[in-house]
């Protein structure tokens, strides 16, 4: 049932979501994630780049669920993938999602949807450190459907997330 509820408020959001904020504007904080390539909205250098605090604004999903590197159920806070996308107007078929220490990953676009992946950053209602795989992870909702606990979705969900790239 909570995880019912998790994908209710996730999608109530999304629908609600035009009244967030403008995100591009330019971040006053430390830049945590930089979305480049193939996008038509951009703040900074050809780029869209975002602080914390721009991505707090943006509409948020939750997920209640287990993941195979963390003990028990935990409770992710963030921003739909698909939100994202749509804010820097992305127009490519993959998202190769890199990390801190330039691991990269790739998620193609068609399998993006309005309710998964999640851009994490929050983890139990507190932010995520480095260690805690933060401060961005890319979740799914790995305990509502099998499908969701298949090694290529395990492989796509990349923490320590700083860098997003829109390609063919």
């Amino acid at each position: 049932m909570r995880k019912f509820i998790g994908l209710v408020a996730c999608l109530y959001t999304l629908f609600v979501g035009a009244v967030w904020a403008d995100p591009l504007s330019p971040p006053t904080g430390d830049v945590v994630l930089t979305v480049s390539g193939q996008v038509g909205v951009t703040n900074q250098d050809g780029a869209a780049v975002f602080d914390m605090d721009m991505l707090k604004v943006m509409p948020a999903g939750t997920y209640q669920t287990s993941t195979i590197w963390t003990e028990g159920e935990k409770t992710f806070v963030g921003v739909p993938l698909k939100a994202l996308l749509e804010a820097v107007d992305a127009d490519g078929k993959t998202v190769l999602a890199s990390a801190i220490n330039d691991y990269t990953v790739e998620i193609p676009v068609e399998t993006v949807t309005e309710s998964a992946p999640l851009i994490a950053y929050e983890m139990d209602g507190a932010a995520m450190s480095r260690r805690q795989k933060g401060p961005l992870w890319i979740v799914y909702p790995y305990d509502s459907d099998p499908a969701f606990r298949a090694e290529v979705i395990y492989s796509r969900s990349i923490w320590q997330l700083d860098r997003i790239e829109i390609a063919e």
